[in-house]
């Protein structure tokens, strides 16, 4: 199986508006209170660069990527690689892409992520973005007007 179908997913329902879910999802400073404490740079525009720096367990890491398309308060598709598969291929980078889709006083958040290398890279990405999800969810609700 090609590694581009190999795609975790994740999901979840947010008591709050598109709007203040998209503001979680790229304002650097409510994005580092769910995202491992990560600095993150970008304008969000299409074809702008995103760099999360931060520390982890312990190790510094410095991540990239390239906004692919942005359609704010609906749809938000980027490119993300580690700075060490950057150094040792390029070509291991995924693709992110989170829909939003508002209904009543909730908003659905669907996020997904290909080029997973096998099932065990899959299992800890859903793992990994279910977490990142809830922490999401609790920022945009602990701020809800």
């Amino acid at each position: 199986m090609e590694n581009n179908q190999l795609v975790a997913h994740a999901e979840t329902s947010v008591h709050g508006t598109s709007e203040e879910v998209w503001e979680a999802l790229t304002n650097p400073a409510l994005i580092k209170q769910y995202m491992m404490g990560a600095d993150v740079e970008s304008s969000w525009k299409t074809g702008s660069k995103i760099v999360w720096k931060g520390e982890w367990q312990g190790k510094k890491f410095e991540d990239h990527g390239e906004v692919l398309d942005a359609l704010p308060n609906k749809f938000l598709r980027y490119t993300h690689i580690t700075g060490n598969e950057l150094k040792k291929d390029p070509t291991n980078q995924h693709t992110v892409t989170v829909e939003l889709d508002e209904s009543d006083d909730h908003t659905n958040v669907m996020l997904t992520q290909d080029n997973n290398a096998d099932q065990k890279a899959l299992n800890d990405s859903e793992k990994n973005w279910k977490m990142f999800l809830e922490g999401l969810k609790k920022v945009v609700e602990e701020n809800h007007s």
